[in-house]
């Protein structure tokens, strides 16, 4: 008879709170929560008959959602103004300022953006990059005199695809 997995003591589960995100230069500790990538595949149907038939079509990754602390030093408002500003925004000051937000300059704001999930002892068991990411939406936070909880930053993160690198896949693939 098969040994359970709960009795082996060699394998684990990957757990919720061993992770890393990287983005923007934001320190990792004042990341709260990270969304990890997920897709879903569109479908379209063809009526023959009395027949339905689904096809698969096009692949949709979903937005990642994440949250910060929002420490007095380093401020994560003023890091996410900060990249409103490097993707292109300006006040509208000046009824000349023609520059505006361009996809190119809202993924260089955010830079290489990689969620690493972490082993038992510290090292990397799955890394996913975020591909052309950028900030779509930002809220921050919420004021309330009858709360002592600490200010959060709330960030919606989109982008084009995402890439897992796993130690499952390097060994499915033969590496």
């Amino acid at each position: 008879m098969a040994e359970s997995f709960w009795a082996d003591p060699q394998l684990e589960p990957k757990r919720a709170y061993r992770w890393l995100f990287f983005f923007a230069g934001v320190p990792q500790w004042i990341v709260k929560k990270v969304s990890k990538p997920s897709f879903d595949v569109t479908d379209t149907t063809h009526d023959f008959l009395i027949h339905k038939f689904h096809y698969p079509g096009k692949v949709e990754w979903k937005e990642v959602k994440v949250t910060l602390a929002d420490p007095v030093q380093p401020d994560s408002a003023a890091t996410m103004q900060r990249v409103l500003e490097q993707s292109g925004y300006q006040y509208p000051l000046d009824p000349n300022t023609t520059a505006t937000i361009s996809k190119a300059n809202a993924v260089g704001a955010l830079g290489r953006c990689m969620i690493q999930q972490l082993g038992a002892d510290g090292e990397s068991i799955e890394e996913w990059t975020l591909v052309n990411a950028w900030v779509k939406d930002v809220t921050f936070g919420e004021l309330d005199y009858s709360s002592d909880e600490m200010v959060n930053v709330e960030l919606t993160i989109v982008y084009d695809w995402a890439e897992l690198n796993s130690a499952a896949r390097a060994r499915a693939a033969g590496g």
